[in-house]
């Protein structure tokens, strides 16, 4: 799909620009092809094992050894020849001498043959000549002068309780694919074969400010028609669980040309803008007005979605620009659409896009749109089923119900509507499996 490059040459006799009422709706998976087609993957840095929590892995990490590399006793118990024990399935009990005591850490120069056994911790190493462990409870013992025997009275398997060499992984096996983000498993395994430094993909850095004359700092004290600047720091955390760095500028009035500079230098500061309103199609359609000045190629200004259909996004010298809704609910659900994919595919992640699940809806959704719809709501277990239940309020304009949501249930236009029992898609909000 070909871009749009608009640039403004008639404003009508109101000043306006006549093309903001002209926008072209694309398909929600139409805007998502079309951002991807400009993205650019960050670079990497190495990083300390213990510094590397949270981030993403630039290349494959390959086993050096295998693990375990060395046979491990899975008991604490006696190794054996299992041959010593055919006898037992007569209900004869077998005597062995023990010769050696082996705990953690340890190598025993002893090796077992028919007659001999050794004491063994659990995660020991197996001495040479044994091919089985056979359980401490499952042992009687004696002791004659200086001598220590133990009984057997049931007959071990070989290889019983013995982990074998490269059992979880083989030397030259890939550890961890590169675009997997490092967790506690992901460190642990790490720590294990030695890894002591990683290569990660750097944090793409997101500049972050809102639009609007209305706004006022989270420290201010309401004032009459104000409200507080609530979108900044709601796409700030969001930024961070994508996997990006966001940096949080001042919320400018709706002025164009104050927007034009304060956006032009932090698309030459930062890898990717994000701004919060000035999208809509009135007079204070700052945003709109901007990515469509010509100093920048427009991608989109619509999308059939509900809510969020003004998001916008432009691109410049190779940088995006992301212009959400001011409104909450609208600017939370086009930032999980199209930044955080865009942030993820930057770090070369595989898995960009939310998860989708089918559901069940669990009450009736009666509201009738042209545009899809992505309807906050929870998901529940009934009678083995998958139930979605849309949240009481979900305008565009409300924000009290993001922090009750664990989905976006999907009603496209041809449901009108959707009825109690409907088969839904849901896609899963970042957190809901964990």
């Amino acid at each position: 799909m070909k871009q749009q490059h608009i640039t403004n040459d008639k404003p009508d006799i109101n000043g306006l620009d006549p093309y903001r009422f002209q926008r072209k709706a694309l398909q929600v998976h139409d805007a998502q092809a079309l951002v991807k087609g400009y993205v650019k993957r960050v670079t990497s840095e190495m990083l300390d094992l213990e510094k590397s929590d949270g981030r993403v892995l630039a290349s494959d990490i390959v086993a050096p050894h295998p693990y375990p590399t060395f046979r491990r006793s899975g008991m604490d118990g006696y190794a054996i020849t299992a041959s010593d024990t055919e006898v037992c399935g007569d209900g004869e009990t077998i005597w062995l001498q023990v010769i050696d005591n082996i705990p953690c850490g340890a190598v025993s120069e002893k090796v077992i043959e028919s007659g001999v056994t050794s004491r063994i911790m659990t995660g020991a190493q197996v001495p040479e000549g044994a091919d089985a462990v056979v359980m401490l409870e499952m042992t009687e013992s004696r002791t004659e002068g200086e001598t220590e025997w133990i009984g057997i009275k049931k007959r071990i398997e070989k290889n019983k309780n013995i982990t074998p060499i490269g059992l979880e992984l083989k030397g030259g096996e890939v550890i961890l694919n590169q675009g997997t983000r490092i967790g506690p498993g992901e460190i642990s395994v790490l720590a294990t074969f030695g890894v002591s430094q990683v290569e990660v993909m750097k944090k793409p850095v997101v500049g972050i400010f809102s639009t609007g004359t209305e706004l006022l700092d989270i420290r201010d004290p309401l004032e009459p028609g104000k409200i507080r600047n609530s979108n900044t720091y709601m796409l700030a955390s969001q930024i961070r669980e994508a996997g990006g760095e966001p940096v949080l500028m001042d919320a400018i009035p709706d002025d164009i040309t104050m927007a034009r500079e304060k956006v032009e230098e932090a698309l030459k500061r930062y890898d990717i803008v994000v701004t919060t309103g000035g999208v809509s199609v009135g007079d204070f359609d700052i945003m709109g007005d901007l990515v469509r000045n010509g100093t920048m190629t427009m991608l989109f200004n619509k999308v059939t979605m509900r809510p969020g259909s003004v998001t916008t996004a432009a691109v410049q010298e190779g940088k995006l620009l992301f212009a959400l809704s001011g409104n909450p609910g609208a600017c939370y659900v086009g930032f999980l659409l199209f930044v955080r994919p865009t942030i993820r595919q930057m770090l070369g992640m595989e898995d960009a896009y939310l998860k989708e699940w089918d559901a069940a809806l669990g009450v009736e959704y009666s509201r009738v749109n042209n545009f899809t719809r992505f309807v906050r709501g929870r998901l529940d277990v009934r009678e083995g089923r998958l139930v979605a239940i849309p949240a009481l309020l979900d305008e565009s304009n409300v924000m009290i119900t993001i922090k009750d949501s664990s989905c976006l249930i999907v009603i496209p236009p041809e449901l009108k509507g959707a009825t109690v029992g409907q088969k839904v898609k849901v896609l899963l909000l970042p957190g809901t499996l964990s």
